[in-house]
């Protein structure tokens, strides 16, 4: 079931310290002021930050349908998801996971005692 860019807002904002944000000129989601995500202008790309180069490689080689990158996000653990083809589930694990390396340990132990 693909993703809308709603629902990944949706599940952000169910995470301590996320809030709206800029980033270059665009709309983006931050984890205590770090960029977390933002939608690509195609409308359908999800910039999924903190993946490292090997999971990108997996990720592309599994399903090139659903992730990719372009030459600008090269040279960055980041990956391209498009929410029109994705798991949800792998979202949210890759934004949860570069939100918890964004926020003060003790706001990710209090997420997980709520959990």
């Amino acid at each position: 079931m693909p993703m809308t860019y709603e629902e990944v807002r949706a599940f952000a904002f169910s995470l301590a310290l996320v809030a709206d944000g800029t980033s270059y000129g665009y709309a983006c989601l931050k984890a205590n002021g770090k960029f977390l995500t933002r939608l690509k202008e195609d409308g359908d790309s999800l910039v999924l930050t903190g993946v490292p180069f090997d999971e990108r490689e997996m990720l592309i080689e599994a399903a090139p349908e659903v992730f990719y990158f372009t030459d600008h996000y090269r040279n960055y653990p980041m990956v391209l998801a498009r929410l029109s083809a994705v798991e949800p589930g792998t979202v949210k694990r890759i934004l949860e996971r570069q939100w918890r390396a964004s926020v003060p340990k003790k706001v990710s132990k209090a997420h997980d005692q709520q959990g």
